[in-house]
């Protein structure tokens, strides 16, 4: 007698084998046998003409602060997703001494855009090093598995001090220090290790990040314990600024410790080519016996524009800003005030309020030809007739006056969409080919960051409704395929080795999906945060089931109220 079988579903297991139609069988956390027909069950699901598939395994979020206070990890457990990775972007709260802990809050604010108010609010802090944090985040119940990796950035402020964030180089003593924590972390538990060289990661002051300027030695002498201990990967974002230069030390790196070296990838807007000339660099260490991989999003990073979120195209207008801290129903009203109205449009940018965005925020109000709207259903990859600049020309009116109508429109809560990175242009789509890369693998969805301007958690579901079933303006990709990236792949490339597949004795996360009825439905806010934080969410239709351990966590969209996800520790994934 089987816990539960799911009866006479399409099963796609993970591999990249076309689908099958079959039972699939549960005995308490594992897979008992998959295809065919299997014996009686205590609990037996009718799945005919639903899908069954492998959970997705996210290896690219920032659920750092919310997976100490939360154990839903919404979206994510929303969409799928059974086992997520953290510690990215080199940001983290471990290891912390008491008297930085608002330094590393500043820092993740200002890095992946979580509300200081909130982490200030939910952390507590019951940790100092970072087996100490593993520990912390072993307490919790959740609905579903997380791991983390060692960030660089907390770890230099932990042995440096004051040193760190002034940007002085390590010495040889400060290096040994790190590479000695770092091997506590991985032996502890951590699935890696992780840093930031990006231009566009900086604190809430305007600071670089502590680890912006460290010298390749710094790096490579930390990366010595990912070698001595053979676990876990090193990952990177950098703007590789002398591209020659990233790729020899990287390459150094990956030849000494011979474990994964990644780093993040997309396109640019003022670099068309940038994506190639990385890629072929990708190439060349695979060529070499090198394991260098790219990490990739599986759609364009864009940023999310209203009235409620972080950035609108006006948000550099002083007459706009000055209605900020308005509530949003007397800040509604104001703005469709007609003098309002017109004095908005009429003004110019700031520079003053320029200065503090990001570089590419500043595009929102210049760039209508890039700018969408939004919708429900999402459109992710729409098309020119679609944009601001041509939907405003149609109506008569300017870009501005019509992108203000249409957020001040209905009940205030319209959205706007900014394509960033990875969006088609010319006569070649830099994303689909960045997918399809051997060398590539599939993450940077952000869950638990980036707040009030992107919503990539639900890039999971995203795949599916998108890349394998709708889309419309470009070739589609194989399902199979697609749910191979975001399971298998994914697991196997950070050393998830119990998950991933179906197959007899691995971990029983599933999901079970009325593929024709997966929809996605537009981003919204919440104010769910601690101390009433703000962030986006995003509510999906079609997965019947999710199951993490055996256990089903989700029904028809409902939580059950079961909790038996639980910390995963690096070199402990495999089946018991």
């Amino acid at each position: 007698m089987h816990d539960i079988v799911f009866r006479g579903a399409s099963i796609v297991d993970g591999t990249g084998r076309p689908p099958f139609t079959g039972d699939v069988a549960i005995d308490g956390e594992r897979i008992a046998a998959v295809g065919g027909k299997a014996g009686p069950g205590r609990r037996e699901v009718a799945a005919e003409g639903l899908l069954l598939t492998p959970g997705w395994v996210d290896v690219h979020t920032h659920y750092d602060g919310q997976a100490t206070w939360d154990s839903m990890l919404a979206p994510s457990s929303w969409h799928g997703t059974t086992t997520i990775l953290m510690g990215n972007c080199g940001v983290g709260f471990a290891p912390c001494r008491p008297r930085d802990h608002a330094a590393l809050i500043d820092l993740m604010e200002g890095v992946e855009d979580i509300p200081g108010i909130a982490l200030a609010e939910g952390l507590e802090w019951d940790w100092e090093t970072f087996p100490e944090f593993l520990s912390a985040l072993e307490r919790r119940k959740r609905t579903i598995d997380i791991g983390t990796q060692m960030p660089h950035h907390p770890l230099r402020v932990y042995v440096m001090g004051e040193r760190a964030l002034r940007h002085e180089a390590a010495t040889p003593e400060d290096i040994a220090v790190m590479r000695k924590l770092t091997e506590e972390g991985l032996r502890a538990g951590a699935f890696g290790f992780t840093t930031s060289r990006t231009e566009l990661h900086k604190t809430m002051t305007g600071a670089h990040v502590p680890g912006y300027f460290a010298k390749t030695e710094e790096l490579l002498g930390i990366a010595e314990a990912i070698k001595t201990t053979g676990i876990g990967a090193f990952g990177m974002l950098s703007d590789f600024a002398d591209e020659a230069e990233e790729f020899s030390w990287l390459r150094d790196l990956a030849r000494e410790t011979q474990r994964p070296v990644w780093f993040l990838l997309t396109d640019r807007l003022n670099d068309p080519q940038r994506w190639r000339r990385l890629l072929n660099g990708v190439r060349a260490a695979k060529a070499d016996g090198l394991p260098v991989s790219a990490q990739i999003a599986g759609r364009p990073v864009g940023l999310i524009l209203g009235l409620q979120t972080s950035l609108t195209p006006f948000t550099a207008k002083a007459t706009f800003a000055s209605l900020a801290k308005l509530d949003p129903k007397e800040r509604l009203a104001k703005l469709r005030d007609p003098a309002i109205r017109r004095a908005i449009l009429a003004e110019g940018l700031s520079d003053t309020l320029l200065d503090i965005m990001q570089p590419q925020h500043r595009h929102t109000a210049t760039r209508w030809d890039r700018l969408y709207v939004l919708g429900d259903p999402p459109d992710y990859e729409p098309g020119a007739e679609s944009s601001i600049m041509a939907l405003a020309a149609k109506a008569g009116q300017s870009p501005a006056e019509f992108a203000y109508d249409y957020l001040t429109g209905a009940n205030g809560e319209r959205l706007l969409y900014f394509p960033v990175t990875n969006y088609v242009t010319g006569d070649h789509e830099p994303l689909r080919a960045m997918l399809t890369e051997p060398g590539t693998v599939v993450g940077l969805g952000d869950g638990g960051a980036h707040c009030g301007v992107i919503c990539d958690a639900s890039v999971p579901t995203f795949m599916l409704t998108h890349w394998a079933r709708d889309r419309h303006r470009g070739e589609r990709l194989p399902l199979e395929w697609v749910i191979k990236r975001q399971t298998q792949d994914t697991a196997a490339f950070f050393g998830f080795t119990d998950r991933g597949t179906i197959a007899p004795g691995l971990r029983a996360d599933l999901n079970l999906i009325d593929y024709a009825g997966l929809r996605l439905h537009a981003p919204e806010l919440a104010y769910d945060l601690p101390a009433g934080g703000r962030r986006l969410i995003q509510y999906v239709d079609g997965y019947r089931m999710t199951t993490v351990a055996g256990t089903p966590v989700f029904e028809n969209g409902e939580h059950t109220g079961a909790l038996p996800g639980r910390l995963v520790r690096s070199g402990t994934a495999g089946p018991r």
